[in-house]
């Protein structure tokens, strides 16, 4: 067996048990402990195969993943975030939330997987689609900084509404289950809807995070492997930050920021080189910053509130 096929392999199986891991050990209600404990995990698995890289590739490799992973990681939180008004809109029970999450997971990694091989073919074959990444990474962020967080809305879901003109559902959620006999007929429950939305999202972020990544490395390998480690840890970093939402209100812009300057990146790639190191240090300390201004001006918020009332 070829290194580049032993080493696919040991991805695919890393892949894999993670996920199964992740199944059998977050279950039913999550605490914060156990979210903050597993986040850690992930995170230093994630961070850790930079080191696998390292052993494989060399340096430059290495440093291609680890700013692909902490690219991609960082995009993650607008998953959260998202997923958070999902489950708000379908009053989701906290106990059934772990489920939904991982097939959102593995839906997550299957469609940013397939866009990874259109993606590699596209940019293989047709080197003017470099552009069209580029410059749709740039109308993303822009549309992204001015975009009104309230407008984020799962009734207007396109795939949620044509279900729910053709499939009946039924009021109240039955476990995991999808579906329940009522009358004597088969209808979906609320969580058949659910995931529909979450897979739709899903879509949604792939179309938008993997053009990213390519503006970082063309190895599939490297896309694939740092978008997995960066998904594989969704279901602890949501219940990590889904209480936080409203604590993170620079956040987007900061993402906003950082899809522009990858895509410009990736336009101007033939005129101005630059290294994977200085879109490293630029997406922490973007991304890094904004969350601390954050967190700064709810803090000083709330400070102030707090006066007024004690006045």
């Amino acid at each position: 067996m070829s290194a580049d096929l032993w080493i696919w392999t040991i991805l695919i199986i890393t892949v894999t048990g993670g996920i199964s891991v992740d199944l059998f050990t977050l279950r039913g209600r999550v605490t914060l402990r156990q979210a903050l404990t597993w986040t850690v995990i992930w995170t230093a698995m994630g961070v850790g195969f930079t080191a696998v890289m390292w052993g494989w590739k060399g340096g430059t490799p290495a440093n291609e993943y680890l700013t692909g992973y902490i690219l991609e990681r960082s995009l993650s939180f607008d998953n959260v975030f998202v997923f958070a008004v999902i489950f708000a809109y379908f009053a989701v029970p906290p106990e059934l939330q772990t489920r939904a999450l991982m097939w959102g997971v593995i839906g997550a990694l299957v469609l940013r997987g397939l866009f990874i091989v259109i993606g590699s073919e596209l940019l293989e074959n047709f080197a003017w689609m470099i552009f069209v990444f580029g410059g749709f990474l740039v109308v993303t962020g822009i549309r992204l900084a001015f975009s009104n967080e309230e407008t984020t809305d799962p009734s207007k879901n396109i795939a949620l509404r044509i279900f729910r003109r053709i499939v009946p559902v039924s009021g109240e959620y039955s476990g995991n289950a999808l579906t329940v006999r009522q009358a004597g007929k088969l209808v979906a429950t609320p969580m058949v809807a659910v995931l529909l939305v979450i897979a739709t999202t899903d879509l949604v972020f792939a179309i938008d995070s993997i053009p990213a990544i390519f503006a970082v490395t063309d190895d599939a390998f490297i896309v694939f492997a740092a978008n997995a480690f960066a998904v594989m840890g969704l279901r602890a970093l949501y219940f990590v930050l889904a209480d936080m939402m409203d604590r993170f209100h620079y956040l987007k812009y900061g993402l906003a920021a950082i899809l522009v300057i990858v895509g410009l990146k990736m336009i101007t790639e033939d005129i101005l080189h630059i290294d994977p190191w200085v879109i490293l240090v630029v997406v922490a300390v973007v991304v890094g910053g904004s969350m601390l201004v954050s967190l700064a001006v709810t803090r000083r918020q709330a400070e102030r509130a707090h006066d007024e009332t004690t006045v």
